[in-house]
């Protein structure tokens, strides 16, 4: 399986910040909001990622992330001349995924909670058919909605209903087999000019092959598309840092955790950041301090 890391668009909820700089680029705490979701595809045990941008935005990229050999991933980029919707990730990236089955993540959302990594492997082990994810909200009509029976087959899905079917929204989160370039060509434009990721899943739906696999209450997901949402972000990382002494979004972890770098190759990515607290971590985590 494969990954698509969806990074591109303008950015215009966050503007002035995001009038010279890619959101997914701007901090989120200590560390770019591009990490979060990489961290995310990480602990799936996918290496093969394409970051989709805009050209400007490129080479930004490219100089934080490189080729990703650091990590022991590998990165490829691929440019979204301008916003086409969700779906048209697959069409931009169909080269790259090259019949495989693949994931793609939305590069402002972060996911936290026990027992994630698991969750994750489970769908990326999917055999046909496609996997989107459910999380339990107070008021989901600002959201796509998904309406389900008790073994996880998808109902209906409907975007931003006035009445919605369920309280379960759909987090930027999906999975899917080697059938969704097909499906991706075959949409038509919303009447806001974009391939709507929701029509996609209908397809599946309309198929029975699309699943739900629903995110608990201890668990969290924040979309950090808004101010409000880059600030309760930011504080929640914070927290969690500070509290429990282990980091959110650290790539560089992960990768030592999956097996992708040894201890040798990590001590040298946080020696490169010692002034700083994340590099520290790093240097401690390479010499067993938090096991």
């Amino acid at each position: 399986m494969k990954a698509i890391i969806l990074s591109g668009g303008n950015g215009t909820r966050l503007y002035p910040i995001t009038k010279a700089i890619s959101k997914q680029l701007v901090p989120v705490y200590d560390k770019p909001m591009i990490y979060y979701p990489l961290s995310t595809v990480m602990l799936t045990g996918i290496k093969d990622v394409l970051i989709i941008t805009n050209p400007e935005y490129v080479e930004l990229y490219r100089n934080l992330l490189k080729d990703g050999s650091h990590i022991g991933i590998n990165i490829q980029y691929a440019i979204q001349t301008e916003p086409r919707g969700l779906a048209d990730a697959f069409i931009v990236g169909e080269r790259f995924i090259d019949g495989d089955k693949s994931m793609l993540i939305l590069g402002d959302n972060i996911f936290y909670g026990q027992g994630f990594g698991a969750m994750l492997r489970k769908a990326a082990s999917l055999e046909k058919g496609a996997v989107i994810f459910g999380y339990y909200v107070k008021d989901p009509r600002p959201y796509g909605v998904v309406e389900f029976d008790e073994q996880g087959n998808v109902i209906s899905i409907e975007e931003k209903p006035e009445r919605p079917k369920s309280n379960y929204a759909i987090p930027g989160l999906y999975f899917y087999d080697e059938k969704v370039v097909e499906f991706a060509k075959s949409l038509k434009p919303s009447a806001r000019g974009e391939l709507e990721i929701t029509d996609l899943n209908r397809k599946y739906l309309e198929i029975g092959e699309l699943k739900v696999e629903l995110f608990g209450r201890g668990f969290t997901w924040l979309d950090m598309g808004t101010y409000d949402g880059l600030l309760e972000a930011a504080n929640f990382v914070e927290t969690i840092q500070k509290r429990q002494g282990f980091y959110i979004g650290c790539i560089e972890e992960v990768a030592f955790r999956m097996g992708y770098i040894d201890r040798e190759q990590l001590y040298k990515l946080g020696k490169e950041m010692e002034k700083t607290d994340y590099g520290r971590y790093l240097m401690d985590l390479a010499n067993g301090v938090r096991e």
